[in-house]
């Protein structure tokens, strides 16, 4: 896989109790995005989508495996570098998101850039 990746997954794992309970959301993921490119992740529910996204956006541990933005290792960076990974590397809408319905799209991302410091 190219190193130039912005986002790059490598054998992601993460699974969810364990011994004949287990549930494996994710199983070995490895998949890379180049700048530009469009990627859709498709599938039934209960298929692994949400959690794949959680793991990209360092909002969930991987039980084993790495994701890397921009060729680093977010398992290396603690809570608030994180943060500020998310702030002003990845944008992310939540599936169940409570975004401010009087607003439009414009507005809602120029006060998401105000709070990150990116007036």
């Amino acid at each position: 896989m190219s190193s130039s990746a912005i986002v790059r997954t490598l054998d992601l794992v993460r699974t969810y109790g364990e011994g004949s309970t287990a549930v494996h959301a994710v199983n070995g993921i490895s998949c890379q995005v180049e700048a530009g490119q469009y990627v859709s992740i498709m599938g039934p529910s209960g298929s692994g989508k949400s959690t794949l996204f959680n793991l990209i956006g360092g909002l969930d541990k991987p039980t084993s495996g790495s994701v890397f933005i921009n060729s680093m290792d977010i398992a290396q960076l603690d809570a608030r570098e994180l943060a500020f990974l998310r702030c002003h590397t990845i944008g992310y809408v939540f599936q169940t998101f409570n975004l401010i319905a009087v607003r439009t799209a414009l507005e809602k991302r120029r006060a998401a850039n105000a709070v990150c410091g990116n007036a």
